[in-house]
């Protein structure tokens, strides 16, 4: 009878330590480790393909003409003008929230002679995003100055060898008139899409052209305070001052079309 009991006694036991078993396997399943977990990567589109909504013109309450979709893709339809006869346009911006740190993405593209920017930490009340915010530059590099004539334009700004030319400030990726592309960046021909990333953070600021990193700098540094104060920026105070503001999409008198617009914070 004692033995009976023992074996009783023993498949209790086993039976417990199986169940235990079963129970941790079953949590271990439920909750997997934490190099498995998935989260969001947080992404605020400006832009759904769909609608301008949260997009005004700069100083404006609404978007200027030309401005629109066409076919799920932020559209600026316009003639392409000329650098020489170019007076100034009408830059739109992304008007719901302001952004200090961030990683943004665009992808565009220009035709043949075109030319746009993207800006940030844009604030109004100016007469336009680039005399106080900064800009990555996009233009047609290989067609612009063979289309434009830069002469005096660039005499203007001191470039006294070859002038005509295209300088590597204002070529695309630049920090416009601060910090030139590498150039190995690759750059696909007009009327192909492009993908830009910007990340800015007060430590580095890093442009992507096409999945490569071409520049970094560091913001507001001795460094940046020389560059600002020595060419193109030195008659504007408020340059680059700002450590957070709007997103903005520059008018310089060529068609432009953007898509898959989004931003994350930092």
């Amino acid at each position: 009878m004692k033995r009976r009991i023992h074996f009783i006694l023993l498949g209790l036991a086993v039976f417990a330590l199986s169940c235990k078993n079963n129970t941790a396997n079953k949590t271990a399943e439920e909750e997997p480790a934490k190099d498995e977990v998935v989260s969001s990567d947080e992404w605020i589109y400006l832009f759904d393909g769909t609608s301008t909504e949260g997009w005004r013109g700069y100083n404006m309450d609404s978007l200027p003409p030309g401005w629109t979709v066409k076919d799920s893709v932020l559209t600026f339809d316009t003639k392409l003008g000329l650098e020489q006869n170019y007076k100034g346009g009408k830059d739109i911006l992304y008007g719901a929230e302001e952004f200090d740190n961030f990683e943004l993405y665009i992808e565009w593209k220009l035709p043949k002679g075109g030319n746009s920017g993207i800006f940030y930490h844009v604030k109004e009340g100016y007469a336009g995003p680039p005399v106080v915010a900064p800009e990555y530059q996009l233009i047609d590099d290989e067609n612009y100055a063979s289309i434009h004539d830069l002469t005096d334009y660039n005499l203007s700004l001191g470039y006294t060898d070859k002038p005509e030319e295209l300088k590597p400030l204002q070529q695309t990726g630049a920090d416009y008139a601060m910090h030139p592309p590498s150039p190995d960046k690759i750059l696909n021909p007009v009327g192909e899409w492009n993908s830009t990333k910007i990340v800015f953070t007060p430590e580095k600021v890093e442009h992507w052209l096409n999945g490569k990193m071409i520049l970094s700098f560091v913001p507001w540094d001795e460094a940046w305070e020389e560059k600002k104060n020595s060419d193109k920026w030195k008659n504007s105070p408020d340059y680059g001052k700002f450590k957070s503001g709007y997103i903005a999409l520059q008018d310089h008198a060529s068609p432009i079309w953007f898509r898959n617009i989004k931003i994350k914070k930092l």
